[in-house]
């Protein structure tokens, strides 16, 4: 059963069956929005990219996104850029992340995940965009983000998950960002750790 998550909400990413998840997916997908112009309807094509960013103790200690695509400790994967989007629209992923949380570090306690427009086009150009964490074991859909309206910003910082107590847990931030790359975010990341 998926949990729709709003702003800020966290839950537990616990198996159904109170068991404790390995894999999950972060997965990331997005339309164009078509614009009216003088010659009817058009759409754009849109570059998003999906990007976690690895802390120990609020420090960046490494990050996967398009140009680094496996964390140092190969615990958390990207499955490469898509550089359209589309996909989304068929309840696919565009762009998704793959954590092994057993294998992330232990002084690991927070993997915030982040998108952002590389082409600089704001989210006003963005449409029917999601963020969803996924059992990789099974593919049973845990948690959906949805981005609700556009905005003249370029990114987001999406959701976060979090170490608590023996287990992980996922919390939907949602906070509009401008930048083109996980680097430009960095100021917008550190208040929601």
């Amino acid at each position: 059963m998926t949990v729709n998550m709003t702003k800020g909400q966290a839950i537990s990413l616990q198996k159904s069956d109170g068991g404790t998840l390995t894999a999950v997916r972060m997965g990331l997908g997005w339309q164009a929005a078509p614009r009216r112009g003088l010659f009817g309807s058009r759409t754009r094509e849109i570059d998003l990219d999906a990007s976690a960013v690895l802390f120990a103790d609020k420090q960046p200690v490494d990050v996967v996104f398009f140009r680094h695509l496996i964390s140092d400790d190969g615990s958390v994967k990207h499955t490469g850029d898509n550089l359209v989007g589309g996909a989304g629209s068929n309840g696919g992923d565009d762009e998704a992340i793959l954590v092994d949380l057993p294998r992330v570090p232990v002084h690991i306690d927070q993997i915030v995940f982040t998108v952002n427009s590389f082409t600089g086009q704001t989210f006003q150009e963005v449409q029917n965009a999601f963020c969803r964490i996924i059992d990789e074991t099974n593919g049973q859909e845990l948690a959906r983000y949805t981005l609700d309206g556009g905005g003249q910003y370029t990114a987001q910082i999406m959701a976060k998950v979090h170490r608590v107590g023996g287990g992980w847990q996922m919390t939907a931030i949602g906070t509009p960002a401008n930048g083109r790359t996980f680097q430009d975010l960095m100021p917008s990341i550190l208040p929601v750790l």
